[in-house]
């Protein structure tokens, strides 16, 4: 089994010393780099290469500059998704972010973790964990999301939260770790 198919296994894989994986970072960090090159106005040719970054987009959408992902190939964005001022999206798993969705600036999004072991995470190993963004949900700046969370339709995470766990739908969550305020209808 290759390094790749264990982590869309979910199990531990080595993804700092395989020649493969590296290659498929070092391909993406370039076109990331050229997308964060583009002058704002050249807003046909920053959808063009977003479009070859990302695996899977929807409708109309916007990234804005400067964006970091791993792979890129893991992420889809559904449409009108809007990704604010540097976005970090460490992507070893998916991470698919629905309909009318608002991410603040300076949000992260990390699928990647490594083991408590000293000796697995000197070998190189970690796991990466899927998360996923339902539609209308609006996150607030300085957000950190964590391997393996969901966050529900409709929900709002406010700014400077650590998402360590799943949030249902339609309520306000805050803090770190985040946690639920109250539910929306209220």
């Amino acid at each position: 089994m290759t390094e790749k198919e264990k982590a869309a296994l979910g199990m531990l894989y080595n993804a700092n010393y395989d020649t493969d994986l590296k290659e498929e970072r070092l391909d993406c960090q370039e076109l990331c780099a050229e997308y964060n090159r583009l002058m704002p106005k050249e807003l046909e040719k920053r959808t063009e290469l977003m479009k070859r970054i990302l695996g899977k987009t929807e409708g109309e959408f916007m990234v804005e500059q400067p964006f970091f992902c791993d792979y890129g190939y893991n992420i889809e964005v559904g449409e009108k998704c809007f990704l604010n001022y540097h976005c970090t999206i460490l992507d070893g798993a998916k991470v698919t972010f629905g309909h009318d969705v608002f991410v603040a600036p300076n949000c992260s999004f990390y699928t990647a973790g490594h083991p408590f072991d000293i000796e697995q995470r000197n070998e190189g190993l970690e796991y990466a964990y899927p998360i996923h963004i339902g539609n209308n949900v609006w996150i607030g700046g300085n957000v950190t999301v964590l391997p393996g969370v969901t966050i529900g339709d409709g929900t709002v995470v406010a700014a400077g939260s650590v998402v360590t766990k799943d949030l249902p739908a339609g309520v306000l969550a805050a803090g770190n770790p985040c946690r639920i305020i109250r539910n929306l209808s209220e």
